[in-house]
């Protein structure tokens, strides 16, 4: 494992744009986070949710993960290097298990970044526009265990979706493919979740879709009118991401390069 680890991190850090990705998820993250919490006022009661206005950024942030995740095992595919890579490390899964953890390390430490950036970049603002202790919202700090949740959670959501996406990739096996497969899960379920008319049913697509589901996790207010409880709901995308996982790894042991 040591060898494989050591190949798939070299790959990584020497491929073209991986770096730039990686940051370019952080700077929108903090970005767009920045700019929501901006434009968010106090307009009463105590129905706002400080916390995941602060961690809005990663509705966007996480695209340019799949994106990366994708183009992490897409590009070995597009270039015929896989072939090469599979000559080196004839133990499939165990070169699978090494590209999981090369992308998901990054993945951590970007998520770490930008989540730590944005709830920093919210504190301040929402505190000037209005969510402060006089209108019954503590001051944003990661030392209230729901915040907390919300943050860290939000960084184990990011992995899980650089998980989900490498998945797709090896199954797929073609960039362009799997980008758009992992999108339409992402945004485009939610928004057919959204046309139906069905009160329950489209509360259990919210309960089963891997966006809606996971992001369930930055809620700290009105907890119990979720569709689904934030662990439960970042389960249900691990739940995704392992599927994917195993789906992706049968194939790679059944399938030619």
């Amino acid at each position: 494992m040591k060898h494989a680890l050591h190949a798939e991190w070299t790959k990584l850090r020497t491929a073209s744009g991986s770096g730039l990705l990686v940051a370019a998820a952080v700077a929108l993250t903090v970005a767009v986070s920045a700019a929501v919490a901006a434009g968010v006022t106090y307009t009463g009661g105590t129905g706002q949710d400080p916390a995941k206005i602060s961690l809005s950024g990663i509705y966007l942030g996480q695209a340019v993960i799949a994106i990366f995740a994708v183009l992490a095992v897409g590009a070995e595919y597009s270039t015929g290097m896989i072939r090469t890579t599979l000559t080196a490390m004839p133990r499939r899964s165990m070169m699978l298990a090494a590209k999981a953890i090369v992308i998901t390390a990054p993945v951590l430490a970007a998520g770490l970044l930008a989540v730590l950036a944005s709830v920093l970049v919210g504190r301040v603002m929402l505190s000037g526009n209005g969510f402060t202790p006089a209108h019954g919202y503590p001051v944003l700090s990661l030392s209230r265990p729901s915040t907390l949740r919300a943050a860290g959670g939000s960084i184990l959501y990011l992995a899980l979706i650089a998980l989900l996406s490498l998945a797709i990739a090896v199954v797929l096996r073609d960039s362009a493919t799997a980008i758009g497969v992992v999108l339409a899960l992402l945004y485009l379920f939610p928004a057919v979740a959204a046309a139906v008319t069905n009160v329950h049913w489209y509360r259990h697509l919210q309960q089963i879709a891997p966006m809606t589901a996971g992001l369930a996790i930055q809620s700290t207010v009105n907890v119990h009118q979720l569709p689904i409880s934030p662990w439960a709901g970042l389960g249900v995308l691990a739940c995704w991401a392992t599927g994917a996982m195993l789906v992706g790894a049968l194939i790679l042991q059944l399938r030619d390069a």
